[in-house]
């Protein structure tokens, strides 16, 4: 299981614009760095990330061996009525991570 570090706010007003913070802490292995026994170690990366309000998609990027360990996501959206934004991690050797956040649209 991997650590996860979420902020955003816990409500909003209608219309308003909110900015949402993730941070997830992952090895990021390129597949191109030698390990101590001088073998390659396997890649090993976060492929795509997808954040969706209430089961709309608000934001989704696609990652590369060239992001950093512990990728750090910020996005902004519009707060339009109540509900769970989902955050969800996916990569490389099945690796699936979620975070649900509540917002409460006044």
């Amino acid at each position: 299981m991997s650590n996860i570090l979420v902020n955003a706010p816990k409500t909003a007003r209608r219309g308003e614009v909110v900015e949402i913070k993730a941070l997830i802490l992952h090895p990021m292995e390129t597949g191109f760095r030698p390990g101590p026994n001088g073998r390659i170690i396997p890649r090993n990366i976060i492929e795509r990330f997808t954040a969706t309000w209430n089961g709309a998609e608000i934001f989704a990027m696609e990652m590369s061996p060239a992001i950093a360990a512990n990728p750090f996501v910020s996005f902004f959206a519009q707060a339009r009525e109540s509900g769970t934004v989902v955050l969800r991690w996916t990569g490389d050797e099945g690796f699936a991570a979620e975070e649900r956040v509540a917002i409460a649209v006044e």
